[in-house]
């Protein structure tokens, strides 16, 4: 079993380069291309459906996003993953599963229960064409030889209801040409590769008055001398309180307007949130799933410092996070990032070296978002154990899914 392991994810995006899931699976080795076991994929299955207080957060699946994870036939036909949600779980099977007679009733079972059935590795050949109703998704590799045939073949089943999904895909042009048949894609890590068409970007106006506004902060202005500010741009502040009153937060009472937010918590939440807000104002024109990838590290940083450091220390985790990439959505060098934004030493050595108080943390984060081989070692000079990682990860998820950016 690989409970000393660590989950990494996988982006699933649209066309739009929206985020509309994630595959988990365990970190594994370039060379490793084959199967999870049985015993690895119902480690996963466990961990992912871990119950909602030792998570602090709701469960993944169920949201607006989808959660692919790779099943086994043996697990399918008991019921091993009845503990997940049945909206928003897609759970792939390989061609070799559908061999299995019972493996596929009890797949139909669960189809009939809500859950998606993802097929991969499919032999046009071999398969049985009167299966294909079973499935929600169908992925195709797109290095495969036969990629287009396969393509075209699922395109004429007359199947509206079922999603074609590209993986192995290399780089953004490969991208568009899935992109641009309506196929969704499994990004791996190339969202955080930049375009080849990239060009440097000016600060737009929205995130020029929230740097005003996080100068301000930082000095203790006065709330009014805030509130004057931030009632420059209404859809600005419309977008604040949102943030503040999302489930994310877990407030627990409704926050009705700036001067409330800063009586009710003071001003180190308010600086958070611009922040996040900096952040997300940089979603038109740049990749969505840049911004959630952003929103992520900066929750999964601070989960991470948690218990190892003070609560205003994990906050600071929360900024690093989100601004390690801040140089991809604006455009420019981090060094002239810095230069713009007011934060404090310890979190401009943690952008610009991953050394510091908060740089370990921040590549932790890092790091379980592309299956680097040093995971364990980096969490165990840190003394965090694996299933404490992965927990974090999974939280980090559910809370900016609560978020609903």
């Amino acid at each position: 079993m690989r409970e000393e392991n660590f989950i990494v994810r996988k982006p699933l995006l649209n066309a739009q380069e929206q985020v509309l899931g994630y595959e988990l699976t365990w970190r594994r080795d370039d060379a490793d291309t084959g199967k999870l076991s049985e015993a690895d994929a119902k480690t996963l299955a466990d961990i992912v459906s871990v119950p909602v207080g030792e998570m602090d957060a709701a469960m993944l699946p169920g949201g607006e996003h989808l959660l692919f994870l790779e099943a086994k036939a043996s697990l399918i036909k008991e019921d091993a993953y009845s503990r997940l949600p049945k909206h928003g779980t897609v759970l792939a099977l390989s061609a070799d599963d559908l061999a299995d007679a019972d493996a596929v009733a009890a797949a139909r079972s669960l189809r009939v229960r809500g859950y998606g059935i993802s097929l991969r590795d499919a032999n046009l050949v071999t398969i049985d064409r009167s299966l294909f109703s079973l499935f929600s998704h169908i992925e195709i590799a797109a290095d495969a030889d036969d990629f287009l045939t396969q393509t075209q073949f699922y395109r004429s089943l007359d199947l509206p209801a079922l999603r074609l999904v590209a993986r192995n895909v290399a780089d953004w042009v490969q991208y568009d040409m899935c992109a641009s048949q309506g196929m969704e894609v499994f990004a791996d890590k190339l969202h955080l590769t930049p375009r080849p068409d990239d060009r440097p970007k000016e600060l737009n106006p929205a995130q020029n008055m929230i740097l005003q506004l996080m100068d301000m902060v930082k000095k203790g202005d006065d709330v009014k001398q805030l509130e004057s500010v931030l009632k420059r741009d209404a859809a600005l502040s419309y977008k604040l309180l949102r943030y503040i009153n999302s489930a994310g937060f877990g407030l627990g009472c409704e926050i009705q307007s700036l001067r409330h937010a800063v009586t009710l918590l003071g001003y180190s939440p308010l600086y958070r949130w611009l922040a996040l807000l900096l952040v997300t104002a940089t979603a038109s024109g740049n990749s969505p799933v840049l911004m959630q990838a952003a929103v992520i590290r900066g929750r999964f940083s601070e989960l991470l410092g948690n218990g190892f450091l003070p609560k205003q220390e994990a906050e600071n985790l929360f900024v690093a996070g989100m601004f390690s990439l801040l140089d991809r959505l604006i455009g420019i060098p981090m060094e002239d990032v810095l230069e713009k934004i007011p934060l404090s030493n310890a979190v401009s050595e943690a952008l610009l070296s991953r050394e510091g108080i908060y740089g370990p943390f921040l590549a932790l984060a890092e790091a379980c978002e592309s299956n680097a081989a040093d995971i364990a070692s980096m969490a165990a000079s840190l003394c965090i154990s694996p299933r404490d990682v992965n927990l974090a990860h999974l939280s980090a998820l559910a809370w900016v899914q609560n978020l609903r950016l």
